[in-house]
């Protein structure tokens, strides 16, 4: 058995970068109304903490507990708690690093990276916090999780990754099934989508028996008197590989959570701004009390069509990231204002649209038959409880309400420019440093604004809809533009493109989007949009700088990405980096004196950086990015899974050179991912206050204390 040879890579961030997510004077200019719909919507995400805690890890909550039950000990003072505890100032620090990194990452394991991370203090630290307050230690003891759970699991390193447990990784959205394998569970993801039972607020447990239940997220214990969204029925008979086994639905997974949650979604129905909005509301109240996914398939309908509220929410199982299997969601919750000034410039592009799309590499065959203009806005966010935040989001997932009714996008402005002082950059030339920190805040707005809308927002799934119904002309198939060839792959019934892709869907749509994104970020038009140049083709100009630095920011984000990929179990952590390598490896391959990696000594990286050539980037670099997304998209449109697996393995494979030489030197070099301290909002006598907080450990702490979840 192999055992892990050092613990130090899984070592929390000392210290951590911590960055307030200031909204101050977007909050305050919203009407009483306006504060109250916030408010409740912001408790109702925050009331979710402890299902983002179980979907992360068995111990999550209990360190959790652990953590504010040190604080409540002492009103906060923590001088006083080390004085209890007899421990250094160093101890303390430590332990207050490893608390903010836990809380900033809505569990013990990281949000972007899927790794486990662990206290620098030693176990006899915790050991003194636990004795000093007989609180902690009772939820230590209550939650049967021991001091040795906070640290690295050395016996079994698989387990210092989420995955597959039969590979022998971590998996919560499986509990207590050890020997659950990916087959049973892509097994029952079929069964599922026949009949049409959806995952995203699922967990699914494995009997000691062989047989199988599938836990429902919901606030009642019961199904409701009309059945679920699968009917009255609550066990199955299984078939195929399964056959002779059942699958039981039991519900009020999550239930006391679930059911607050619920009665603040309805509270926050009162103060809807309109009918749509309330009606919303009533959907997702719904959804969480009984259970039903068809319910928030409503409410995110209503939630595309509800254009340009003052205050954004979103809330539910969204994202699939984690869940090895791509199918069942996180917890997550959104409540943000809008800013006018820059959401300008996104509905420039929104408008622009119709014409960029036929700029990219294929033809109207593998395309929506018509672009519907989404809402698009840029967002100051209050809320954002989950695993970690983003800086942008496309949604919904459900492809059938997105080719139907359409999707929304959004940038989050104060989380893009959120930064800590004197951050530095690894990888980038000392000649190019200028340039780069001067143009990387809108080098990336322009980035996510393409990503989230035109790569997200473009294609068409080539599907049979229905017994002998095709929404393509299955009598003269289209012409695949890789193999020249009409195509002979497409999605059946039931299939949806995650169902089918499985575990790598995420990071190779991730990918498939960030290439959109670097194909027409070459476009200065669309350039022109964001304010920067006059629209012609200047590579010299402020849009020329624009550009250079996206580009060199993508080449750069792919070489730190290997620091997500597990060298013992040879096994991305993390969608969006898996994706950043590959376009890296693109840039590379593409001849021609484009890319390189520079180092000044053989064999020594220590000053490794990336090089390209800026005059190259709209011939050889466009041109590469364009077959690689070409190929990305195709597949993708017609399911065809085999093209997709053995393309997406070729460029996110890492080889000897880069897992011996440059993750070692990666890892040296790494940054703290920022960690954000959220503001809480607080109702007195009908009117709603907002409290920020320092950002530092001990007012990250705070802050999550005082929300009382």
């Amino acid at each position: 058995m192999h055992e892990i040879d050092d613990q130090s890579q899984y070592f929390a961030d000392a210290p951590p970068t911590i960055v307030p997510l200031l909204v101050k004077p977007h909050f305050d200019a919203l009407t009483d109304e306006q504060k109250l719909y916030a408010h409740h919507v912001s408790r109702a995400a925050f009331l979710g903490t402890r299902i983002v805690l179980r979907q992360v890890s068995p111990e999550s909550e209990g360190i959790f507990d652990f953590i504010l039950a040190l604080y409540d000990a002492y009103h906060g003072n923590w001088p006083n708690v080390q004085k209890a505890a007899g421990i250094t100032d160093q101890a303390l620090q430590d332990f207050l690093s490893y608390a903010t990194q836990f809380l900033g990452n809505g569990g013990n394991y990281k949000g972007f990276g899927d790794s486990k991370f662990i206290p620098r203090c030693s176990q006899e630290t915790i050991d003194a916090l636990a004795s000093a307050v007989p609180k902690a230690k009772e939820v230590l003891e209550k939650s049967k999780i021991s001091v040795a759970a906070f640290y690295a699991t050395t016996e079994q390193p698989g387990q210092m990754h989420l995955g597959f447990p039969d590979k022998g990784h971590l998996s919560t959205y499986y509990p207590d099934s050890p020997d659950i394998t990916q087959d049973e569970i892509e097994q029952i993801s079929d069964f599922m989508a026949e009949k049409k039972l959806l995952p995203e607020n699922t967990r699914l447990k494995k009997t000691e028996d062989g047989n199988f239940q599938l836990l429902i997220a919901s606030g009642l214990a019961k199904p409701p008197p009309e059945g679920g969204d699968a009917g009255p029925e609550t066990v199955f008979d299984l078939g195929g590989k399964l056959d002779g086994r059942k699958l039981e639905l039991v519900y009020g997974d999550h239930i006391e959570e679930l059911a607050k949650i619920a009665l603040q979604i309805k509270k926050a129905g009162l103060n809807a701004a309109n009918d749509r909005q309330k009606q919303m509301m009533d959907e997702y109240a719904k959804s969480f009390g009984s259970g039903s996914l068809n319910a928030f398939k409503e409410s995110q309908k209503l939630w595309v069509k509800d254009i340009g509220p003052m205050v954004e929410t979103n809330i539910g199982f969204i994202e699939t990231y984690r869940d090895p299997a791509n199918v069942r969601a996180e917890w997550e919750g959104l409540v943000a204002m809008v800013n006018k000034e820059r959401t300008q410039a996104f509905q420039k592009l929104v408008d622009a649209a119709p014409s960029m799309i036929p700029k990219l590499p294929w033809s109207r065959d593998f395309e929506k038959d018509t672009f519907q203009a989404p809402d698009f806005t840029s967002l100051e966010v209050l809320t954002f409880n989950g695993s970690g935040i983003p800086a942008g989001i496309n949604i919904p997932n459900y492809n059938d309400i997105r080719q139907e009714i359409g999707f929304k996008n959004v940038s989050l402005g104060n989380v893009l420019s959120a930064k800590a002082p004197n951050e530095p950059i690894p990888f980038i030339h000392p000649h190019d440093l200028d340039v780069y920190q001067a143009n990387r805040d809108q080098a990336f707005e322009v980035q996510v604004g393409i990503h989230e809308l035109l790569g997200h927002g473009t294609g068409k799934l080539l599907q049979e809809t229905e017994q002998g119904k095709y929404n393509f002309d299955i009598s003269n198939p289209p012409l695949n533009p890789v193999t020249n060839k009409p195509i002979t792959t497409y999605y059946k019934p039931g299939q949806t493109w995650s169902s089918v892709f499985g575990g790598f869907s995420a990071s190779y749509e991730e990918c498939r989007a960030e290439c959109v994104a670097m194909a027409l970020s070459c476009d200065f038009s669309i350039l022109n949009i964001f304010g920067f140049g006059d629209g012609s083709a200047d590579m010299h100009g402020k849009a020329g700088d624009v550009l250079y630095t996206g580009y060199l920011s993508m080449a750069r984000a792919g070489i730190a990405a290997v620091e997500f990929w597990d060298p013992k179990s040879r096994k991305w952590g993390q969608a969006h980096m898996q994706a950043r390598f590959s376009i890296l490896k693109t840039f590379l391959d593409a001849g021609e004196g484009f890319a390189a990696l520079d180092a000044t000594e053989d064999g020594d990286l220590s000053d490794l950086t990336v090089w390209l050539d800026r005059g190259k980037i709209l011939t050889v670099g466009r041109k590469a990015v364009e077959a690689y997304l070409q190929k990305l998209h195709v597949f993708k449109c017609t399911a065809d899974y085999e093209a997709g697996k053995k393309l997406y393995e070729e460029m996110t494979h890492v080889d000897e050179w880069w897992a011996t030489k440059v993750r070692p030197e990666v890892l040296r070099r790494k940054t703290p991912r920022k960690v954000f301290v959220q503001a809480n909002t607080v109702e007195k006598n009908g009117k709603v206050e907002l409290k920020e907080y320092e950002p530092t450990c001990e007012g990250m702490v705070q802050s999550w204390a005082e929300r009382e979840v």
